[in-house]
């Protein structure tokens, strides 16, 4: 497909504003590292690098899990699959936020009050120490590494569309500058940086929303029915667009996948590693709660405001120009905002790279919380309670957090350049059903059931685990298809685009099972501790 002309011409907008665009990324990064250098300063110990001197307020860390939680999907993925796909694209917001309240009526307030700095404190509290961090740390590496997978990707493609790179080296590259950023940020930051990095990288997102959501509203006289009604025209659907089946409603197959995505977006908050350490920063458990609270106010406002960048891209450019752009619609909101302003026009040209900007400042905010779970499990849980059985200085731990940091960014990296072209929405989607497959079902368990032990532990994160990554492995995301990771070659059999219709129940089943079969009989004085601490906050640090 040749690029359509409105893409051309916003490749030669976007050089025309180079020095422009340039400018304006250069104040953002350098802005986000000035905290970072600042933060990295007031990092003394392990619970300023891990929790940030549990020194956040309620609001504060309501805004930064926010910040943390709107990711390149909520931005770039959903506006693509909402302009290309209506009704069903607007499935992502509704499933995002909905996922908080299973977070905060189950896992907040418990999980303060139980744990440390990782989910692995929490499992080994009751358990044997060593091979319940062991299974907690590898999954939190794999949970963050899938979602780390659609933050880069949604980087490679924004970059690529302002500064006209069209090569795969080229994106690869910007990948790369990623990865660099995202280790610098929390090596030296850790995550006192990266949470004042991601208050205000909140706050710029919803701005940005916010103005652009004004502009569509302006642009149809803030007659909603309008907006809707040229939408369905422009897309080339009609009535269709605005009904449920477009994406998720073709097949028998289609609508299971539709069932199975919306099972693993509202499960999964629950179970993301970088969410579930954001509880650790604050003081107390009313603390904890309240962020929650405020989370859900800022998010609830932000995913309403999808709803106008989704349709408001699907009224005013063609999907053929988006596809063009982006197959999988990742640049339908950059898009919008370079329509709004105008495509033959300075203004266009600055509400691009601003908007371009923020949609960046984003990706880096996110990628930094992710990759600091991640080293964080690997240092606190599996380096310094498994491989030095407890004898590790804070020294060596820390350090060892900041070489993980490392690993985890050549990681992502590499796989982020290989999923490139994949919708982050649907990314995103993956690393929620892992995370409500493996960690979920052990966290629920450990927090709720008394005789649950360390074998049903392992057989839940295992068994979820491995049940999630195999099936999307051996699903059309990775190859079978044009849109696949993969696409010349053909080893799928699992016809679902997520797995969380089989994985999650599988998750659940295997933790109770491994727990039923278990000759180990639980500690009931242990788990009588938990309780009281988890429920009222006695003896929580």
């Amino acid at each position: 497909m040749s690029p359509a002309p409105h893409t051309l011409l916003a490749a030669g907008e976007a050089t025309q504003h180079r020095p422009l665009i340039i400018t304006l990324f250069a104040v953002f990064v350098a802005a986000t590292l000035v905290i970072t250098v600042w933060a990295g300063r007031q990092t003394k110990d392990a619970a300023d690098f891990y929790a940030g001197g549990r020194q956040f307020t309620g609001f504060q860390n309501g805004l930064a899990v926010s910040g943390d939680y709107m990711s390149a999907a909520s931005f770039l993925g959903i506006a693509g699959a909402i302009a290309l796909f209506g009704y069903d694209g607007f499935l992502y917001s509704i499933g995002f936020l909905v996922a908080w309240l299973v977070a905060l009526l189950l896992v907040a307030e418990p999980l303060r009050n139980s744990g440390r700095y990782t989910m692995g404190d929490v499992l080994a509290y009751r358990m044997r120490q060593r091979p319940v961090r062991t299974a907690a740390g590898t999954s939190t590496i794999v949970v963050s590494i899938f979602y780390l997978l659609a933050q880069m990707a949604g980087a490679g493609v924004l970059v690529s569309l302002l500064l006209g790179i069209t090569s795969d080296g080229g994106k690869i590259g910007i990948v790369a500058l990623v990865g660099v950023l995202m280790i610098v940020y929390v090596t030296i930051g850790g995550m006192k940086g990266t949470t004042w990095v991601q208050m205000v990288k909140a706050v710029l997102l919803i701005l940005g929303a916010l103005l652009l959501t004004f502009l569509v509203l302006l642009k149809f006289h803030f007659n909603i029915s309008d907006l809707l009604g040229k939408a369905a025209d422009n897309s080339g659907k009609g009535a269709a667009f605005l009904q449920p089946g477009l994406k998720y409603g073709a097949t028998g197959t289609t609508k299971l996948d539709f069932l199975s995505l919306g099972i693993a977006l509202v499960l999964g908050t629950a179970g993301l590693p970088h969410i579930l350490i954001r509880f650790y920063t604050v003081p107390t458990a009313k603390a904890a709660r309240k962020s929650v609270i405020w989370a859900i106010g800022l998010i609830g406002a932000f995913y309403l405001m999808t709803l106008a960048l989704g349709f408001g891209a699907a009224a005013l450019i063609k999907p053929a120009e988006i596809i063009a752009s982006n197959k999988a619609g990742n640049t339908a909101a950059p898009l919008l905002a370079l329509h709004l302003g105008g495509v033959d026009s300075d203004w266009g040209a600055i509400l691009l790279a601003t908007i371009s900007a923020v949609a960046f400042a984003t990706i880096l905010a996110v990628v930094a919380g992710l990759t600091l779970a991640s080293s964080s499990s690997f240092a606190h849980d599996i380096y310094a309670n498994v491989i030095k059985k407890g004898q590790a200085t804070e020294k060596q731990e820390l350090g060892a957090a900041r070489w993980a940091t490392v690993g985890i960014g050549a990681v992502s990296v590499l796989l982020g350049a290989l999923a490139r072209d994949l919708n982050v929405a649907g990314l995103v989607a993956l690393a929620f059903a892992v995370a409500a497959s493996a960690n979920l079902p052990t966290i629920l368990y450990s927090l709720f059931w008394k005789r649950f032990t360390t074998a049903g532990a392992l057989w839940s994160i295992y068994g979820g685990l491995v049940t999630a990554v195999g099936l999307v492995l051996f699903s059309p995301v990775v190859s079978g298809s044009p849109a696949s990771m993969f696409p010349d070659v053909d080893f799928h059999w699992f016809p679902l685009e997520n797995p969380g219709i089989i994985s999650i129940p599988v998750g659940f089943l295997l933790g109770a099972l491994g727990t039923l079969l278990s000759k180990e009989a639980p500690d009931a004085g242990k788990y009588a501790e938990l309780e009281v601490r988890s429920l009222t906050g006695t003896g929580a640090h």
